[in-house]
């Protein structure tokens, strides 16, 4: 006897089905092949549990079980329920014509509940791309799942469900989400705005600039200055995530297991903040079972790097390859896989060991040794891929006492979203989605400059000894400032403004 169920296997953020044959001969023996590792192995011991509570038992059989394709690694609990269904076939206690049109997921408790599992909506997408009619999932998943158009998602509360479903026995009503609406629904909403901030009207326009253009940020002051507070105000005047980024951030965290029970989508803008413990690993991703790192669970969003100099120079360097290509290939002995990392970098860090070097209100007890290697932790190469880097000055007393509320998120997010959408018009057709993603091309297409502007430029590479990039990204951030005025041209006035955000460039490592 011979019998076929298909469930998914997730390959970075995508998943491929799996064909998962059962051959039945007379013996006693079950032999699972197909590259499964310990979790698959062990969902033997599950299935026995769930069935025999149940009042199932296994086949006594010699039982081959293949997971095709078998080159193919097949990782985590969700293949219990396909197995399971497979079994009760083999020992003819279910018959039934509906395997070949459902794709299987579930991870079995012993009592047979039927637990959520990790990576549900790329199974969805798969189950879609590859003609299934539905997929039957835990009811914790089917959320997630249903924000697929096209498919009919069986949410399943246990392996008695779906044997009664797949009978004929009983009917599970389709969960039904529609995706705009859910979209809308859970839109944008936070705690943090940017009316919390006393001062800091440069550090404000250098934010709108970077939230306007995408662009990379480094903030340098003394503590208690302000420059956490303001990276975490930073997603709250970014333009709110579109349907199709909403998707792709919901696949990279439905992946890594992130995403709360009963949530269907993920309808803001990621906010990542890991410690300068970091591991370079968790950082990128990888492992074992290759896992999206920081980078990528902050795609579409930010990743806020908090006293920048703290981290381990090596871990700090695996960024630089990521911040240009905007995708991480994770390769691994066995296989390789490639995870989206299109984020926003914002780095804070003390100007000294101590903080308060250029502090009018402290002393620094620095030598200038220490302030030396203080700095160097942070290499040239990775400076070169941060467009604007600002000091953040100490707020004084009067300030801070004021009442005056400063301008709200919602209104820099307004400002924000009118460039963002001549940047939309401009980069029409193509890949890119704002001016920090420009190709070198693109940047000599769209980022002329006059003769003044021109000299200004010049002055600014030779003083400073700037690199070709940091060419490039100075007239990026100048296209940006002149979106936000709503300029074709680029003036001389933008390329200054552009020049003063790269306060650590070379000569000016120094001079705050």
């Amino acid at each position: 006897m011979l019998i076929k169920c298909f469930s998914a296997a997730v390959q970075g953020i995508r998943a491929e089905v799996v064909t998962i044959e059962m051959h039945a001969v007379p013996g006693i023996d079950f032999v699972l092949v197909g590259l499964p590792d310990t979790a698959v192995k062990e969902s033997r011991d599950r299935i026995r549990s769930a069935l025999q509570v149940n009042g199932f038992t296994l086949p006594v059989k010699q039982l081959t079980v293949n997971m095709a394709p078998a080159d193919l690694r097949k990782e985590g609990t969700g293949f219990d329920l396909p197995l399971a269904i497979g079994i009760l076939c083999v020992g003819e206690h279910l018959k039934t014509t509906l395997l070949e049109r459902y794709l299987l997921l579930g991870e079995l408790s012993l009592d047979g509940t039927l637990q959520p599992v990790h990576g549900v909506l790329p199974v969805a997408l798969c189950a879609r791309e590859n003609g299934f009619r539905g997929l039957i999932v835990p009811a914790g998943n089917a959320r997630e799942a249903a924000v697929v158009d096209g498919l009919e998602v069986i949410p399943a509360v246990t392996l008695m469900e779906v044997v009664r479903f797949l009978r004929g026995e009983q009917t599970i009503a389709p969960i039904k989400v529609n995706a705009k609406e859910e979209f809308l629904r859970t839109g944008y909403a936070a705690d943090q705005d940017m009316a919390d901030i006393r001062g800091q009207y440069e550090m404000r326009r250098a934010m709108e600039v970077a939230a306007a253009g995408g662009h990379n940020m480094l903030m340098i002051g003394p503590p208690g200055s302000g420059k956490s507070m303001l990276a975490k105000r930073l997603p709250t005047i970014l333009p709110p995530l579109t349907l199709d980024e909403a998707l792709e951030t919901t696949a990279i965290h439905s992946v890594a297991g992130l995403l709360p029970p009963n949530q269907a989508l993920v309808s803001t803008r990621p906010f990542r903040s890991p410690h300068h413990t970091v591991t370079d690993v968790a950082l990128i991703g990888g492992g074992n079972n290759p896992r999206p790192g920081e980078i990528s669970l902050a795609h579409n969003g930010v990743l806020f790097l908090d006293e920048v100099p703290e981290y381990k120079r090596a871990t700090l360097e695996v960024l630089r390859q990521p911040l240009e290509d905007r995708h991480i290939v994770v390769a691994r002995q066995k296989r390789t896989v490639d995870y989206p990392a299109s984020f926003m970098l914002v780095a804070a860090m003390n100007p000294c060991p101590c903080g308060h070097y250029g502090d009018s209100q402290h002393t620094c007890t620095c030598t200038p040794a220490q302030i030396q290697r203080y700095k160097s932790r942070i290499s040239g190469p990775l400076l070169d891929r941060i467009d604007i880097q600002c000091y953040v000055q100490a707020v004084p007393f009067e300030t801070l006492h004021s009442q005056e509320p400063g301008e709200s998120s919602a209104t820099v997010r307004e400002r924000v979203m009118k460039a963002r959408q001549i940047q939309q018009t401009r980069f029409q057709g193509t890949p890119v989605y704002c001016n920090a993603q420009m190709t070198t091309r693109m940047v000599r297409q769209f980022c002329q400059t006059d003769a003044q502007g021109s000299a200004m430029l010049e002055q600014a590479i030779t003083k400073n000894g700037l690199s070709a990039r940091a060419y490039d990204r100075i007239l990026k951030v100048a296209r940006t400032i002149a979106d936000l005025e709503g300029s074709d041209r680029i003036e001389p006035a933008h390329i200054w403004e552009a020049i003063n955000y790269r306060v650590l460039d070379k000569n000016n490592w120094t001079d705050f």
